[in-house]
């Protein structure tokens, strides 16, 4: 009897595929280098993609590289989050356990949500942002370092069956996969990616990243059927055969050896069916009873089904389960599993044709089966596995009282996982489920068990489980997985439950309100104030609760950051106090931080300093490391406002390094976009840009901190003179930022880069109109940080526009402008005192009174301030102003020797250019002179440098007056020939390209004024 079902379908012969084969090789022999490769291998169902995948593995072997697979599981099972990435793991950790374990340093707890056999998994922070990226990042970093040594082929089959977090994971990994000996294949069906498939987003996004090979298989050609043919039949296939299986596969790779291995088993071809099902089911057909029930209980177990799970299932004698599966196998419709624990089948196809066959009674039956069997002998699957898995089953044997307490247990585990996109499907499940289980059942449900989003309400412990506490869930696990409209549609079916209910409870309606402002900011659809309002009216009032300081704390937060006043300081304190008194830590902390933040803006500073120290340390000692890098990116952006520059760097060091140690790509980069703003504060801009480049590779790249990593930049560009870059980098930034939620950290120096760019290019006009756009609406408290930078662009270019007639026109609004938002900035620490003294002189630069004297209290103010460019500026201003007034060259010398060493080291070739230009009008050397050599004489005239004759001169202030060459020959008495002649000379001797040009050079550099 076996031997009649005992065949031989596969070739021996790897046939075709050598480009295929090649590519995948030579990816080999890069990775091998040094250099990461990641590949996307598609193709039809049965074309080959295994065989290709096989064959290219076992020569990696050869070659010395480690190899770990991973499939997926497919949909219908239900299988684990991370599947494919736990069992190759799984895989490195059998045949690399201490490398595997040194490279995991000391984040076991937080991987062991991958792979379990790194032990406990450690405390989750409920609901933090980025603890799905913090994974993502230690994972990458994990395979990395396994990598360094050594080459590895990381292959991961069947994505089109992938869960939501493995696509996740693996478009992370592939984006910032950037070092390691490392080849990952991943291999998908490519017939099953219709319109919508879950998959099709992915490789669309991975199609766009240089670094991602896509390999495609087609079908076989006539010639290579036939060598197929061979390899199976061991000898030449007859010219009918051939051409009889050619046109009924296709050249479909697993149709031909379904064929083939029909015709030997003595079906005849011209009887085979054209059902593709049928075809398949011929063989399973021809099996023993036992074997064709054994066959039909393993397509409804899952991808893989243990022997011991399979034979509680199959209820056959150990004997007898073991000769159905020995035929199984030998028909080469059963595969053992690759760990030698377990029965798969040898081709996906062939499963789904089974499971098809099902009867859906039978159906129901084996998933009851099998849970039954799991529930009877839970060690029959791995720990990790067992919940999903149970869920599965019951669910699918339609008990809806067994099935609701399941899915909800296995809701539990996955969130422990971060796996929050197959948290949300089982809480859909478990909604589905909820009104079809008996009351008895729901009763017997505690939140404590499932449930952590809603706060603790403090009410009787046996309060059941309630449909709401499934919405909350479901709300923040749609939220965390990216799913906002989900997430926004389950807020709003909350509220409407509750209207319809007529039940009072203010809190968990509050609760939902603040949900769903940070949907609103998330989906800039606005800034949230009115949810936010509304949550705040419901618990007015109420005795303190824990959703009482969530809606308080929340409050303080979104004040923080959009208008850090005495509401926001209000709500801060009073979430600190209802959080302490229900004991709330997690929310106590977050708020505390908020407080200490606002009262830094308030000008508390030391004691906001204090307390945000204080929650840094706490909640580093807690391990709640997400707060704890808020604490680092609050702390150094405090520092850095108060112009302790140096003190920030050393803060955001630190913290970087900590939320990268734990894996937080997000937080770190937060963190180091606030390094690069006090480097550039201190005068290192070489490094801004390698922090600021380095942030922009990275995972946080796309958020707000790439934004502000982008500002940083263009303000680098502006200040070395390349406005053309600073316009790019500003209109990259504001992508990131949006626009429906206005938030000033970011508005402002958006404001101040955009006047900043307009002033290099000369459009006065836009440089006036921002200003007065700012200074009508105000700046907000706590917003003098950004305030002061921008007012001075905007004085600068006043100041550089005097005497020019096209500048005359709104000169006097624009000044009053600049009056006005001078009036509601205030100057709390040294540096915006230094900032408020050099805008009252530009401002006095502008209506031609400034002098020496007040531009040397400027320099007194920045010269003990770790800024080096703007004290060169100032420093140029002062050698200015010293040699209008006459006398003091040697002063103004050594003034303009440092700034201009100053404007060489960074760059900066706009005040390079303005301090060589004053050097050369005053004919100073911006070398330390001879002291034998005694001082440099003084210039004859004022533009005696520049080569200019008197009546050059005299038509320069012509130009400046802004007449024509008309008007100028009229009032030289010469001919407007010459005079355009003149106007030629003087623009090749400045060095400028136009007349405006001309008269603001002039006017800057005092060209038209006699030097004393």
């Amino acid at each position: 009897m076996l031997g009649a079902v005992e065949t031989k379908s596969v070739s021996p012969v790897f046939v075709g595929r050598a480009g295929e084969l090649t590519a995948l090789t030579e990816a080999l022999s890069r990775a091998t280098a040094g250099e990461p490769q990641a590949l996307l291998v598609g193709g039809e169902a049965g074309v080959g993609k295994t065989r290709l995948i096989e064959e290219f593995t076992a020569r990696a072997r050869t070659q010395g590289a480690v190899v770990a697979l991973g499939g997926c599981v497919e949909i219908g099972a239900d299988g684990l989050p991370f599947a494919p990435f736990s069992t190759a793991l799984r895989a490195l950790h059998r045949l690399l356990p201490d490398e595997l374990a040194a490279a995991a340093d000391g984040q076991q707890g937080e991987l062991a949500r991958l792979l379990p056999e790194f032990g406990d998994v450690t405390h989750h922070e409920p609901a933090a942002e980025d603890s799905t990226a913090r994974l993502f990042e230690l994972t990458v970093r994990l395979l990395e370092r396994v990598a360094a040594d050594r080459t590895v082929v990381l292959v991961l089959e069947d994505l089109h069956w992938a869960d939501a977090s493995t696509r996740h994971l693996l478009a992370y990994l592939f984006r910032t996969l950037h070092r390691g000996r490392i080849v990952v294949v991943a291999t998908y069906r490519a017939d099953d990616i219709h319109r919508r498939h879950p998959l099709r987003p992915l490789l669309a996004e991975l199609d766009r990243l240089r670094s991602v090979r896509r390999i495609e298989l087609s079908r076989f050609t006539r010639t290579e059927v036939h060598r197929q043919l061979t390899g199976i039949l061991a000898a030449e296939p007859s010219p009918v055969v051939l051409d009889e299986v050619f046109e009924r596969s296709d050249g479909n790779a697993f149709f031909v050896e379904e064929l083939i291995a029909s015709h030997e088993c003595g079906t005849a071809l011209g009887s085979l069916s054209e059902s593709l099902r049928d075809l398949l089911l011929v063989r399973v057909e021809a099996l023993p009873d036992d074997a064709q029930r054994v066959v039909r209980v393993v397509a409804e177990g899952g991808s893989t089904v243990e022997f011991d799970l399979l034979a509680a299932v199959a209820r056959l004698a150990e004997d007898e389960l073991i000769e159905a599966l020995r035929a199984a196998v030998g028909a080469n419709i059963l595969l053992a599993a690759p760990d030698g624990d377990g029965y798969r089948f040898r081709h996906s196809l062939v499963r789904e044709a089974v499971s098809d066959d099902l009867l859906p009674g039978e159906r129901s039956r084996l998933n009851r089966r099998y849970a039954e069997a799991l529930e009877d002998a839970p060690g029959l699957v791995r720990a990790d596995a067992r919940a999903n898995r149970l869920a599965t089953y019951w669910y699918h044997a339609h008990d809806a009282a067994r099935a609701l307490p399941a899915v909800l247990r296995a809701s539990v585990e996955t969130r422990k996982r971060y796996a929050y996109a197959e948290q949300l499907r089982l809480l859909e499940r478990a909604m589905e489920l909820w009104d079809d289980a008996p009351a008895e059942v729901r009763r017997a449900l505690r939140p404590m068990d499932y449930a952590e989003a809603y706060p603790s309400c403090g009410c009787d412990p046996d309060t059941p489980l309630s449909y709401l506490d499934l919405l909350a869930e479901a709300a923040v696990a749609a939220r965390l997985c990216g799913e906002r409209e989900r997430a926004l549609k389950i807020g709003k079916m909350a509220h409407r439950l509750l209207d319809a209910s007529g039940d009072d409870d203010p809190l968990r309606s509050a609760w939902f309100w603040v949900e769903r402002a940070r949907l609103q900011s998330n989906l800039a659809r606005g800034d949230g104030w009115d949810e936010i309002s509304r949550a705040q009216e419901l618990v007015r009032g109420l005795p303190p609760s824990a959703v009482h300081a969530v809606v308080l704390a929340f409050a303080a937060g979104w004040g923080m950051l959009r208008n850090p006043g005495a509401d926001a300081l209000a709500a801060a304190e009073r979430a600190v106090e209802y959080a302490r008194l229900v004991e709330a830590e997690g929310t106590e902390l977050a708020a505390r931080l908020t407080l200490g933040t606002i009262m830094v803006s308030a000008g508390d500073t030391e004691n906001g300093l204090a307390a945000m120290r204080e929650v840094g340390e706490r909640t580093l000692a807690l391990g709640q490391f997400h707060e704890a890098s808020r604490a680092a990116v609050n702390i150094s952006s405090a520092l850095e406002g108060l112009g302790r520059s140096r003190e920030a760097v050393e803060v955001a060091t630190h913290g970087i390094a900590m939320a990268r140690s734990h894996g937080l790509v997000d937080s770190a980069g937060w963190v180091r976009a606030n390094l690069a703003e006090s480097l550039l504060s201190l005068g290192e801009w070489d490094r801004v840009q390698e922090e600021c480049e380095l942030l922009l590779r990275t995972g946080a790249a796309g958020s707000k901190p790439g934004g502000t990593a982008l500002l940083q930049l263009a303000h680098l560009a502006v200040g070395r003179g390349e406005p053309a870059v600073a316009a790019a980098r500003l209109a990259e930034a504001a992508s990131r930022y949006g626009t429906r939620d206005p938030i000033p950290q970011y508005t402002l120096p958006m404001t101040h880069l955009t006047t900043a760019v307009a002033a290099a290019e000369g459009r006065l006009a836009d440089v006036r109109a921002e200003l007065a756009a700012v200074a009508a609406s105000g700046f907000p408290a706590g917003t003098h940080r950004y305030g002061w930078p921008l007012v001075l662009v905007a004085v600068t270019a006043e100041a550089d526009a005097r005497g020019l007639p096209a500048a005359a026109e709104g000169r006097a609004a624009a000044l009053d402008a600049v009056r006005r938002s001078v009036r509601s900035l205030a100057a709390q620490a040294p540096v915006w005192q230094a900032y408020a003294l050099q805008v009252s002189s530009e401002l006095a630069r502008a209506e031609a009174r400034d002098t020496a004297e007040r531009w040397a209290e400027v320099v007194a103010a920045f010269e003990p301030l770790d800024r080096p460019h703007e004290l060169a500026r100032v420093r140029h201003r002062l050698a200015d102003a010293l040699l209008a007034e006459g006398g003091r060259r040697e002063e103004a010398a050594a003034l303009l020797r440092e700034a201009h060493a100053t404007a060489v080291r960074l760059g900066a070739h706009p005040l390079r250019e303005d301090v060589e230009l004053l050097a050369a009008r005053a004919r100073l050397p911006l070398t330390a002179p001879d002291v034998a050599e005694g001082p440099a004489e003084p210039e004859d005239d004022a533009s005696d440098a520049f080569g200019l004759t008197p009546r050059e001169q005299d038509v320069l202030r012509l130009v400046a007056e802004g007449r024509t060459n008309r008007q100028i020959a009229e009032e030289l008495f010469i001919s407007p020939k010459t005079a355009s002649v003149h106007v030629s000379n003087i623009l090749a001797k400045l060095g400028v390209a136009g007349r405006g040009e001309a008269a603001a050079l002039a006017h800057r550099l005092r060209l038209l004024e006699p030097t004393a």
